[in-house]
């Protein structure tokens, strides 16, 4: 490797690291003889996988020199930074030099936009094509789409890549025009749509045809930065809801606001991590736990509440709803018992069919009882202290040295599957 890959290598491998939408895929393709690397189950993009190993990637950006003038991007056009392009040739040897070496276990390949959105798109696309074809490489790749690239050259990427993401990053067209003024909503969201239309049909067509190739196999995801406009916590997890729905992320990603810019547009401050962090259970909890975003808000100032978890923010919002007797309630309900997730549901009612369960038993099935004994009763008792009102309520539940009841990655960082579910 030449001084000017290694210098190249050092400006956009650090360019690429505020870029948080990659997790662990859950696509499996094994390798053949006549192929390089394998994508495996259990995920990559410097993640943890489903046994708890840290994996890891090559996560770099094509190029930084980018002819956009973001307000919060560290790249854009009118900052003073060492600027850097790679060929497509240099990522490839790259790629597999560092697969070779077991550095890595994939690729995560966005860019500035350079020249123009197509000519961008068109040197990603020969970089994923060149490993694909050329170097038979079969590791996980998840690649940026360019907002404002043509149709044809996204849809063709998706056969090649694994995942692929277009980042919204504002949560409202008034913040995208005022920060970013060169980039506009519809460019964002008509390839989201291209992307799901084009998953759909591919997904359509291999139950009628064996050969079917795959696209985008571990679907399509976005970032969305968090602090560098003024929009509350409901109007963020409303859009991640709509985009879940209408083009069927896989994964909405949130990044704390970082002031890397002097810029009298932006806030003065970085965001506070924790908010972040909430963002992230609360996008659990829609995803996965079947929670309404407006419920999640109901009778709040459209900002979660960050010394506790969201689904204790809703349940304190919600005292009339408990307590709830563990030996009679359904799986819906249990699952919105603070401290009680989708394994330790499962095990109540599972355990429900041969006893009737006490207050004892929980402990065994991973309920956390700091927080759910003031919501549920085990044969009518109720084991939780005395509280005058949910104010009172919440200093009894929560950590007092730094408002978070477990410490965690961040959800980012956690494989698409349940996972720890105590958190919540």
């Amino acid at each position: 490797m030449n001084m000017e890959v290694i210098e190249k290598l050092n400006i956009l491998s650090g360019a690429a690291k505020y870029d948080v939408s990659c997790s662990s895929s859950g696509v499996e393709r094994k390798g053949g003889n006549n192929s390089v690397g394998n994508t495996s189950s259990s995920g990559i993009c410097h993640s943890w996988s489903s046994d708890g190993r840290c994996i890891s990637l090559l996560k770099i950006l094509y190029s930084n020199d980018c002819i956009f003038d973001c307000a919060y991007c560290i790249n854009r056009k009118s900052n003073d930074v060492k600027r850097a392009s790679f060929t497509p040739a240099e990522i490839t040897e790259l790629t597999i030099g560092f697969y070779k070496r077991n550095y890595i276990e994939g690729l995560f390949l966005s860019s500035a936009i350079i020249k123009n959105p197509d000519h961008t798109m068109e040197m990603m696309l020969k970089v994923v094509k060149t490993l694909r074809t050329v170097h038979r490489f079969n590791g996980y790749i998840h690649l940026k789409a360019i907002p404002g690239a043509d149709a044809k050259l996204l849809r063709e990427a998706g056969f090649y890549a694994d995942r692929m993401s277009v980042n919204i990053e504002l949560p409202s067209e008034e913040s995208l025009k005022k920060l970013a003024p060169q980039k506009n909503k519809k460019s964002i969201l008509l390839p989201m749509k291209n992307l799901g239309d084009g998953a759909l049909e591919i997904c359509q067509d291999k139950k009628k045809f064996r050969n079917t190739p795959s696209f985008i196999p571990a679907g399509q995801s976005t970032q969305l930065i968090v602090g560098a406009s003024p929009e509350n916590d409901f109007t963020i997890m409303k859009l991640s809801d709509n985009l879940y729905k209408s083009y069927s992320l896989k994964r909405v990603y949130y990044s704390a606001f970082v002031k890397v810019n002097e810029d009298n547009r932006l806030p003065d401050k970085n965001e506070k991590m924790v908010r972040e962090h909430r963002l992230y259970q609360a996008d659990w909890l829609i995803r996965v736990y079947n929670f309404n975003v407006n419920e999640l808000f109901e009778n709040s100032k459209k900002f979660l509440d960050y010394d506790i978890d969201p689904k204790s923010f809703w349940a304190l919002n919600n005292l009339n709803y408990f307590p709830i007797e563990i030996n009679s309630a359904d799986y819906d309900t249990l699952i919105r018992i603070p401290g009680i997730g989708i394994k330790s549901a499962l095990r109540i009612i599972g355990a429900r069919k041969y006893s009737v369960l006490d207050f004892e038993n929980l402990k065994s099935f991973g309920v956390v009882l700091k927080r759910a004994k003031y919501f549920i009763t085990c044969k009518g008792k109720y084991y939780g202290f005395i509280y005058k009102d949910a104010g009172d309520l919440k200093n009894m539940i929560k950590d007092k040295k730094n408002g978070l009841f477990i410490k965690l990655p961040y959800e980012k960082n956690l494989p698409e599957v349940y996972g720890n579910d105590n958190y919540l």
